[in-house]
């Protein structure tokens, strides 16, 4: 399946490395890096996701002098960029109490839900959370707790991208999921630490609106 120019045309990455999926929900024998062979039973118009080898990624970052953004223009497809061990395995969410925030999260279940059985999932919050968003906020942690295996709810007040990434790398957390406003940010952080002594080969990125 080729990747179409209408898509194609709102990313900065080499149109080589990216690849289309278009199940709105994901088989449980997904590869990011192996195209869907047989048709979904629902089919839709755009792709439910995007993925870039991460790695691959990188070294087009590091061809030039300073980090350069994956989009030119930021749509709502959501991007997974992947290492190659891939893994559900440990899940770290950041929630920041947005509706925006929420939104990324539910629909990553559903997009994942048939990967996320045997997970563990992390999600971090802010301390402080306004009256108004704590049903929201718990409907969040259950739902997550439902898809999972084990999931465990922290308080941070992480405001960078680099942040939640040390955290993930500390705690051996193999898939991040996160709003793509953090991506130009987290293109930086990629870019500075790629090969570093702080460095993991484990950790993916989920990134959406």
């Amino acid at each position: 399946m080729e990747v179409k120019t209408t898509y194609v045309s709102k990313f900065e990455l080499p149109h080589k490395i990216l690849k289309e999926f278009y199940c709105p929900v994901l088989p449980t024998d997904f590869l990011p890096d192996v195209i869907e062979t047989e048709e979904c039973e629902e089919s839709i118009g755009e792709p439910s996701l995007i993925t870039v080898d991460l790695n691959q990624v990188l070294d087009w970052l590091h061809s030039d002098l300073a980090p350069r953004p994956f989009e030119s223009e930021v749509c709502d497809i959501p991007v997974l960029l992947f290492v190659p061990d891939f893994s559900t395995k440990h899940l770290l969410f950041h929630y920041d109490g947005t509706p925006q925030s929420a939104n990324l999260i539910k629909n990553f279940i559903r997009l994942f839900g048939n990967l996320l059985h045997d997970s563990k999932a992390t999600i971090i919050s802010p301390s402080f959370i306004p009256k108004s968003k704590i049903k929201e906020e718990q409907e969040i942690i259950h739902l997550v707790s439902d898809s999972t295996h084990e999931t465990s709810f922290i308080k941070f007040n992480f405001s960078r991208i680099g942040d939640f990434w040390s955290y993930a790398v500390k705690h051996g957390c193999t898939l991040l999921v996160t709003t793509k406003t953090n991506q130009a940010d987290l293109g930086k952080v990629l870019y500075h630490f790629y090969k570093g002594e702080m460095w993991s080969d484990q950790l993916s990125f989920y990134l959406s609106l």
